[in-house]
């Protein structure tokens, strides 16, 4: 089945497989795809699928839909075809088993696993320890490019791996997360050994062997 793939500035987020006739997207609760972000309307965009073919279509947004680049209105798709929508960039995936597939990292149900990374970056002895909560003590190795931490649909901030190192930057929901005490906002930030952040609620670590 195809799947789409959500990013903003370069990190991917979500992934979405395509398994109804009609998926719809937007910023209300109830879209099947939800972005919160105030640049997508509530009723954004619909994906219709044919068979194996995905149509998308426009509904009536205030800032439009664009498929690579361009304004549209209705459009059949094309593999790694880049839907954007606001500051989201979407690439539809029509044959997901020639894609990256990354499953759930073992951990708390809060911390998950948004993409895998290229072959060419080299192991880093890195995690995410968990120091509140439920999950207290729980620590998360990031072995992907993208690893997505908080409460979808509440908070989400990534930690995308950047040679020789990480970044966090905030994704989603209204509260941003904090690096010792200082807001992260969409701009990606760098992590440093022992760095604290703290996102809805919920209080980590950032570990990382030289």
């Amino acid at each position: 089945m195809p799947k789409l793939i959500v990013s903003i500035d370069g990190v991917v987020i979500k992934e979405f497989q395509l398994t109804k006739d009609r998926t719809s997207l937007g910023r209300r609760p109830y879209n099947d795809i939800v972005i919160d972000n105030l640049a997508v309307s509530g009723e954004h965009a619909a994906l219709q699928m044919f068979g194996n073919d995905v149509c998308l279509e426009d509904l009536n947004s205030t800032n439009g839909s664009y498929v690579n680049g361009k304004s549209i209105r209705k459009q059949m798709l094309q593999n790694n075809d880049i839907i954007e929508v606001g500051k989201y960039k979407i690439k539809f995936v029509a044959d997901p088993a020639s894609a990256d597939r990354a499953g759930p990292v073992s951990g708390p149900a809060s911390v998950m696993s948004a993409h895998s990374g290229p072959a060419s970056l080299q192991p880093v002895n890195a995690s995410i320890k968990v120091l509140s909560g439920a999950a207290a003590g729980r620590e998360v190795h990031l072995v992907k490019t993208v690893t997505t931490v908080g409460k979808p649909g509440v908070a989400v901030a990534a930690i995308t791996r950047r040679a020789p190192g990480f970044v966090v930057a905030h994704v989603e929901g209204a509260d941003a997360p904090t690096l010792n005490g200082i807001p992260v906002g969409a701009a990606p930030v760098e992590l440093k050994n022992g760095d604290l952040l703290e996102l809805a609620g919920t209080r980590m670590q950032f570990l990382q062997q030289a």
